[in-house]
C-alpha cells in the first residue's frame, strides 16, 4: 500500500503550543469583519497547506484530518497525481462551457460515471458544480419527465442549502428558519431508524413502519401517489448522523415506488466516490436508483457535481437545464485522476480500514455510559452518544481539536468520521486513541 500517500512526513500530528496560535488569531479577526457570519466553524482552524491526511495551520501546527474537508479530499489534501492532472489541463484549457461547447474529457467522465453508477441500462449525465446542484437538477428532472410536481423526502437528510433543495432538506431547524415559502410539495417522513429503536436494536421494524407510511398513510389522506414526482433519498444518511438502513428498507421503498410509477433518486453526494468501501453507498443494498447525485469526493476538492439518470428519463429539449461552470475542463480532469485512484486501491483500502476501525469501536457503548451506538460502513463511521443535545458532542470534537485531530459533528448528537481514503492504519489508531482520551475526559 505503499502508492496510498506519496511522501506524507511527518504522518501524526504535533501542537506547538496553546491553540488558536497568533497568526491564526489574527486572520480569525479579519475574517470576522468581512466573511458570511452564516458559515459554521467548528473550532479555530486556519489552513495552509495539506498533504495526505495531514493539514498544518498558519501557525504550524500539524493536524490529522479526520473530515476529509467535509468527505471531499477523497484522495488527501494535494495527491501528486491529482495535482498533476490539474496542471496539465490548466496549461491546456481551463474554460469553454460544456453547456455550449464540446470538449473530450468531459465525454470520457461521462462514460466513466455512466459505468459506474448502478443499473445496467443506458445513463445520461449532467455536470454541476457541487452536490446541491446536483440535487436541483434531479428535482427538475423528475418533474419534467414524469409530469409530476409532489416529492417524498426523508427527517434527518440532507440535501443542500439552495431553495430545491432545501426544500428536500431536513436535518436542522437554522438551516429553513427565515427562508420561507421554500419550494411546495415536499413531504418529509421518518428515515429508516428511530430514537425508540434504542440505538437500532430493531431496525427491520422501524424500516417497514417507515415505508408504510408512505402507502398506508400519505396516499390515503394528504398525498395522492400519482402527484408524486419522486422519493428523495440518502443511502446512508450524512448529516442526520451516518445512519445505515437495513437492507429491508431498500426493497420495500423500491417496491412502493415500482407499483406506482414514483422515482427514486439516490443523494450519494456524501456516501459516493468510494466512501463507504463500494464505489456508490447503494452498492451494499442492491438499490438501483432511477436518478443519482453526486458531488463532494468526486474530484478530490475541485467544484464538480453530475446528476447520473437513466438514458430514457433525461429526456430534456436544449435549453431545459444548463451549467456555464458544470464540468469544467479542469475539475473534470481532476475527477478522473481520483477515480483512477479509486479503482487502483483506494476504495478497498477504505472497506478494509473502515472494516479495522469499526472493529476498535464496537465495544465503546458497552465501555462508555455515553456511547449509544457506533455504526458505519467504509470510511464514514458515526458515534452516537445518549445525551439528547450537542453538549457532550461538542466537548469531544473540541477535545480532539485540541490534540490534533480534526472531526465534526453529525445531527443532534453524533460525530462523524470521513477521512481522507489513503488514511493509514497507523494515524486512524491515533485518531481512535485521541476519541476515546476525549471521551473519557467529557
Amino acid at each position: 500500500m505503499n502508492h496510498l500517500v506519496e511522501a506524507v512526513s511527518p504522518l501524526l500530528p504535533e501542537i506547538h503550543g496553546p491553540l488558536p496560535g497568533p497568526r491564526t488569531r489574527a486572520i480569525i479577526a479579519r475574517d470576522a469583519k468581512v466573511i458570511s457570519p452564516s458559515y459554521t466553524r467548528g473550532y479555530p482552524l486556519v489552513a495552509e497547506r495539506g498533504e495526505g491526511a495531514i493539514v498544518i495551520d498558519v501557525d504550524g501546527n500539524r493536524f490529522l484530518d479526520m473530515n476529509a474537508g467535509i468527505a471531499v479530499a477523497a484522495t488527501g489534501h494535494c495527491h501528486p497525481r491529482v495535482v498533476e492532472a490539474i496542471r496539465a489541463q490548466a496549461e491546456k484549457l481551463i474554460h469553454m462551457s460544456g453547456t455550449d461547447f464540446y470538449y473530450e474529457n468531459m465525454v470520457q467522465l461521462a462514460e466513466k460515471l455512466a459505468a459506474l453508477v448502478p443499473g445496467d441500462f443506458a445513463k445520461r449525465v449532467f455536470f454541476t458544480n457541487s452536490g446541491t446542484e446536483s440535487v436541483e437538477a434531479a428535482m427538475k428532472l423528475a418533474r419534467y419527465s414524469t409530469g409530476r410536481d409532489k416529492f417524498i423526502a426523508f427527517l434527518g437528510g440532507f440535501h443542500g442549502r439552495t431553495m430545491g433543495a432545501l426544500s428536500l432538506t431536513g436535518s436542522k431547524a437554522i438551516q429553513k428558519r427565515g427562508f420561507g415559502p421554500l419550494t411546495p410539495g415536499v413531504t418529509h417522513i421518518p428515515y429508516a431508524y428511530c430514537y425508540r429503536c434504542s440505538y437500532g436494536k430493531h431496525p427491520e421494524t422501524c424500516a417497514t413502519e417507515c415505508v408504510k407510511v408512505i402507502e398506508e398513510q400519505l396516499f390515503n389522506t394528504i398525498l395522492p401517489a400519482e402527484e408524486v414526482a419522486a422519493i428523495v433519498l440518502e443511502p446512508i444518511q450524512g448529516e442526520g448522523g451516518y445512519v445505515v438502513p437495513p437492507q429491508k428498507f431498500f426493497d420495500e421503498l423500491q417496491a412502493v415506488a415500482t407499483r406506482h410509477g414514483i422515482l427514486l433518486i439516490a443523494d450519494e453526494v456524501q456516501s459516493g466516490m468510494g466512501r463507504t468501501g463500494r464505489m456508490f453507498a447503494s452498492e451494499h443494498f442492491g438499490f438501483t436508483p432511477d436518478i443519482m447525485t453526486i458531488a463532494k469526493g468526486i474530484a478530490s476538492g475541485l467544484p464538480l457535481g453530475a446528476m447520473v439518470a437513466r438514458a430514457e428519463i433525461m429526456d430534456w429539449k436544449p435549453g431545459a437545464h444548463a451549467s456555464t461552470f458544470g464540468g469544467n475542463p479542469v475539475a473534470v480532469e481532476a475527477a478522473l485522476a481520483t477515480i483512477e485512484l479509486l479503482e487502483e486501491s483506494l476504495v478497498e483500502h477504505a472497506a478494509e480500514l473502515g472494516e479495522y476501525m469499526l472493529a476498535r469501536m464496537r465495544h465503546w457503548p458497552n465501555k462508555y455510559d455515553c456511547v449509544g451506538e457506533v455504526r458505519g460502513l467504509g470510511l464514514m463511521l458515526g458515534i452516537e452518544f445518549k445525551e439528547r443535545s450537542s453538549t457532550l458532542r461538542d466537548k469531544i470534537v473540541q477535545s480532539a481539536f485540541e490534540q490534533g485531530v480534526l472531526i465534526l459533528g453529525a445531527g443532534l448528537n453524533s460525530i462523524r468520521l470521513s477521512p481522507p481514503l489513503v488514511l493509514l492504519h497507523q494515524q486512524a489508531d491515533f485518531a481512535l486513541d485521541v476519541l476515546e482520551r476525549a471521551i473519557q475526559a467529557a
